[in-house]
């Protein structure tokens, strides 16, 4: 996944939840969506605002059973299998005041992930 420099991350295209998330869906999934208590996987790619790589990979996580900053299972929930999003996490759904990674996320970072849902387990 590639950092997006034509994205505005507080454009009118991306849905806004009240808690102060954004995404923007890049590929609509199939089947069901993912729901709180599910076990899902995706693959992400995260940066900073400025295009800063961070971190990439996959793992699996249970959805909504905060194991997991509050950006991704706000950013993943009703995601389908094959689904692709960009999500915009503010500080306080992520990692706050204190940062993260060794100093590789700065405190009060916004974060920006490419993720895609590979799977759901009920």
């Amino acid at each position: 996944m590639e950092f997006d420099t034509t994205l505005d991350l507080d454009g009118p295209d991306l849905v806004r939840l009240d808690s102060g998330l954004r995404y923007l869906v890049l590929g609509e999934g199939t089947g069901e969506p993912a729901a709180s208590g599910d076990q899902v996987e995706i693959r992400y790619t995260g940066w900073l605002t400025d295009g800063r790589e961070f971190d990439s990979g996959s793992f699996p996580f249970t959805l909504g059973g905060g194991g997991v900053i509050d950006g991704f299972d706000q950013g993943v929930a009703g995601m389908k299998i094959g689904e692709q999003r960009t999500i915009v996490i503010p500080p306080e759904l992520g990692y706050g005041e204190t940062g993260a990674a060794g100093g590789l996320i700065p405190p009060g970072a916004t974060l920006v992930f490419g993720i895609e849902l590979t799977r759901i387990t009920r």
